[in-house]
């Protein structure tokens, strides 16, 4: 456990990133994580974030290499790291940052995992099947409907606010990562879905309030501490229909229908900058990453749209 100037450490450096970027809280618990882990290493050796030095830093990165640690997660903890000491400098906690000119192990080159148009339609009808009461079928049909006309988050998925889903709109307000908003449409499907969804979730909530049962704000309601479905039980759900629709669960996770949403649309030629704007990414090269679909196509067209080609 962090002594009570570590602990203080992070707390304002995690209150001023709130303050200032917004950050999600699935962000601030990532860099909470990486520096009590930091901070635990420390105190084992008699040292603090006031007196580690440089080589501390960099030993403290190879105990995490030695661990066995992904490339990724190690990368995570060094920018948790200098984003923390860059804090302490400007707050002039430290007269120096020690892992100003440290690099990184580097994020491994990974293609996203995906699935096909043909699988994504089999886990739409299980998602319809899947649930022996009604009521849970129109909602599960709304979430999975949801997430691939958008390619939402999960946790943007399950925080909507119904009021985002009145009056059958062909397009939802967004509140992403730094609580940055963002338009996205949907398609029919995903309109029909939520209208027949939202009909019972108010019909259930009407009935709710004549024995004193408080209303939801959100289109998902759950008995999850923020009152909404949770990204667990969301996460279960994904793994449960995948197995109805015949597909193996560890191909599937939220996140894949994303990279899906994202994968399909690029495939009919949609343009990248429209697909960065509806997965809500800061940076277009992260949206790149998804260009890997394009491949087969572009060989396609130089092999039958070729001047050269033809001729041959």
């Amino acid at each position: 456990m962090p002594d009570a100037e570590a602990s203080r450490w992070i707390s304002t450096f995690l209150d001023a990133r709130i303050a200032e970027f917004g950050a999600a809280r699935n962000t601030q618990l990532a860099y909470g994580r990486d520096l009590l882990d930091f901070a635990d290493w420390l105190e084992r050796r008699g040292l603090g974030f006031a007196s580690a030095d440089r080589a501390a830093v960099e030993d403290y990165l190879v105990h995490c290499d030695a661990q066995g640690l992904s490339k990724a997660t190690r990368a995570r903890r060094l920018s948790s790291i200098r984003q923390l000491y860059r804090f302490a400098f400007e707050e002039g906690w430290r007269t120096d940052n020690p892992a100003l000119r440290l690099t990184g192990p580097g994020r491994a080159a990974r293609l996203p995992k995906t699935l096909t148009e043909a699988e994504v339609t089999r886990l739409m009808e299980a998602a319809r099947t899947r649930a022996r009461n009604p009521a849970d079928r129109l909602r599960d049909t709304a979430l999975f409907e949801l997430l691939y006309a958008t390619g939402l988050r999960v946790s943007e998925l399950v925080g909507l606010p119904v009021a985002a889903a009145r009056g059958d709109p062909r397009m939802i307000l967004v509140r992403g990562k730094g609580q940055k908003e963002r338009m996205v449409p949907l398609s029919t499907p995903a309109r029909s879905a939520v209208t027949d969804w939202l009909a019972h979730r108010d019909a259930e909530e009407e009935e709710g309030r004549k024995v004193g049962s408080p209303a939801s704000r959100y289109l998902f309601p759950g008995d999850g501490r923020d009152g909404h479905l949770t990204r667990q039980y969301f996460h279960g759900l994904v793994k449960d229909v995948a197995v109805l629709a015949g597909i193996s669960p560890a191909r599937v996770t939220p996140h894949v229908l994303r990279h899906a949403f994202a994968t399909h649309l690029l495939a009919h030629g949609a343009d990248l900058r429209v697909i960065q704007t509806l997965l809500g990414h800061a940076d277009l090269g992260t949206t790149e990453i998804y260009t890997h679909v394009l491949d087969e196509h572009l060989k396609e067209l130089v092999l039958t749209k070729h001047p050269l080609a033809r001729k041959a």
